[in-house]
């Protein structure tokens, strides 16, 4: 846990008063949550789901991110009725379901202009390369 009169959390707590985009990428940071979030949208909404779906993300980080992404309210854990032993589904909120277009959105811009693509400099219009 963070100290509250750190520098670190005094400058996290202006970014966010300055602008709540700061606060937006605090809630979906995270190696993770955007292909989590992604992938529940697609319908991988249960644990196992998720890890057949992300192989390379360890049960903990897992559980520890969708923990994050309902503590944000951006998906919420529901029981399933009537299974044995009872099943767990994650469903995203609506504040996750509008979520999902801005990351499909996000997603476009890094396959247009991730690392090592090139793009246009506006001063001058010649090509450089991303690092």
């Amino acid at each position: 846990m963070r100290k509250e009169k750190s520098t670190n959390s005094i400058n996290e707590q202006f970014l966010f008063r300055v602008c709540e985009l700061n606060s937006a990428i605090s809630m979906i940071s995270g190696r993770w949550k955007s292909q989590i979030v992604y992938s529940i949208s697609q319908g991988s909404n249960r644990f196992h789901l998720l890890q057949q779906e992300l192989p390379n993300i360890s049960e903990t980080v897992l559980a520890r991110q969708l923990k994050e992404l309902e503590t944000h309210a951006i998906l919420i854990k529901q029981e399933i009725p009537d299974t044995v032993p009872k099943g767990i589904e994650y469903v995203l909120t609506s504040k996750g379901t509008d979520l999902v277009p801005i990351l499909e959105g996000l997603c476009d811009w890094g396959t247009q202009y991730g690392e090592g693509k090139e793009i246009l400099i506006n001063s001058d219009l010649k090509p450089s390369f991303s690092k």
